[in-house]
């Protein structure tokens, strides 16, 4: 039979419809209950296009969900939520309205704080996105209070003990400076909460404006405050690649 490019295990195909977990999958498969194309499978490791082939699993032809994968550019002050705004505060979701399949955003940036989110109804790249694990670099321009000296930008490449543990910067360097604050672009693979704002108050430095430019190999790019777009097949090819999801020829692993 031919095949796309994009190629899914058989197991995890099945657990994307919300019939199984892998494992549970897997049972199935060794039972003979999965069919592909008519033909019933119990090879392990199996691998079936999802636009193309007909899984049945004990009988019933399952479908994978339509998946959605954009990039919004929130602006200061909105809360980084699809619950409704309280107190007067405003929430991503006015900015979403007309997106119809129910995305979620990928991690979080704080009220105060702009820039790149991905919002998806994939679960398991969204929870790959925020897991440490997997080490996706988030990129972020940071205006601090004062004046960032040689010494002390050697001590943040360092890295520094927080509340919750040690915490060190992929990269830090200085962009500019002005009579009293400094421009720095910092990336970290971890997402604590507030994690930038309580590393630069560790050195002395009140975070004054925080903007997120890039997630792994996504960035922001000129995509206007408050204003969405769907990543690109190229994008997705790369953000799923960075985080395990594919293999360098386009596969799924």
């Amino acid at each position: 039979m031919e095949r796309g490019e994009v190629l899914v295990r058989l197991n995890r195909f099945i657990s994307m419809c919300g019939v199984a977990s892998r494992r549970k999958a897997d049972k199935l498969i060794k039972e003979g209950k999965v069919k592909v194309n008519g033909i019933t499978i119990k090879e392990m490791g199996y691998r079936v296009d999802p636009q193309k082939d007909v899984v049945e699993v004990e009988g019933r032809v399952i479908k994978a969900p339509r998946y959605r994968y954009v990039i919004l550019n929130k602006p200061c002050c909105y809360l980084s939520s699809l619950a409704e705004g309280k107190d007067g505060k405003k929430s991503i979701k006015e900015l979403i309205k007309n997106i119809p399949e129910r995305v979620y955003p990928a991690g979080r940036l704080d009220y105060n704080a702009e820039g790149l989110l991905v919002l998806t109804n994939d679960g398991e790249l969204a929870n790959r996105i925020m897991h440490p694990r997997y080490k996706l670099k988030k990129t972020y321009l940071v205006w601090v209070e004062g004046r960032v000296n040689p010494k002390t930008l050697k001590e943040m490449a360092k890295g520094a003990h927080l509340e919750d543990g040690f915490a060190r910067p992929d990269k830090v360097r200085i962009v500019k400076m002005q009579k009293d604050s400094t421009l720095l672009e910092v990336v970290f693979h971890e997402g604590r909460k507030h994690i930038v704002k309580r590393f630069m108050a560790k050195f002395g430095h009140k975070v004054k404006a925080l903007k997120r430019t890039a997630i792994g190999p996504i960035k922001l790019g000129k995509l206007p405050p408050g204003k969405w777009r769907d990543l690109t097949a190229e994008e997705l090819s790369l953000l799923r690649r960075a985080l395990g999801l594919e293999s360098k020829h386009g596969m799924a692993l």
